[in-house]
């Protein structure tokens, strides 16, 4: 009997193929919807600023909500662009206006600030300040982590 059904699904050479473009073309579009959703995040870094050196820090990994703002050691203040931020005012309107971009996409809201080693720490409270008046209560230090 075994050899009946031998005979019976033997054909007559015809091999049975897989026709994979179907598949191909799934994999593109998974591929295209990808890379369409995804926003690529890039923190801008001012070279004049050169954060201090923390034994203690660890890396941030969430990118997502920072708003970044960089603290000279003359105490001036400039936002991610380089574009200057002259008074409290000024501080305010930058953070209330990336806090409602960030609020559009369910990000929360971070103060990232870079303030320079040098810089009094008394610029550093004038711009969480600022910010806490525009909502943003979130706040973190920018250093060099080192491995000690």
């Amino acid at each position: 009997m075994s050899s009946k059904l031998r005979k019976a699904g033997a054909g007559d050479g015809d091999e049975c193929n897989l026709d994979m473009s179907p598949m191909i073309d799934m994999v593109f579009l998974l591929l295209i919807f990808f890379v369409v959703n995804s926003s690529a995040i890039v923190v801008r870094q001012d070279a004049q600023v050169v954060p201090p050196v923390a034994d203690k820090g660890k890396k941030q990994e969430e990118i997502n909500g920072r708003i970044v703002i960089n603290v000279f050691q003359d105490g001036t203040f400039k936002d991610e662009m380089g574009e200057a931020l002259l008074s409290d005012e000024d501080i305010t309107e930058h953070v209330k206006t990336k806090k409602e971009a960030n609020d559009l996409k369910s990000y929360t809201s971070k103060l990232h600030l870079r303030g320079d080693k040098d810089a009094v720490f008394k610029h550093s409270r004038k711009v969480i300040a600022a910010s806490a008046k525009a909502g943003v209560i979130q706040v973190m230090f920018a250093t060099y982590v080192t491995d000690k």
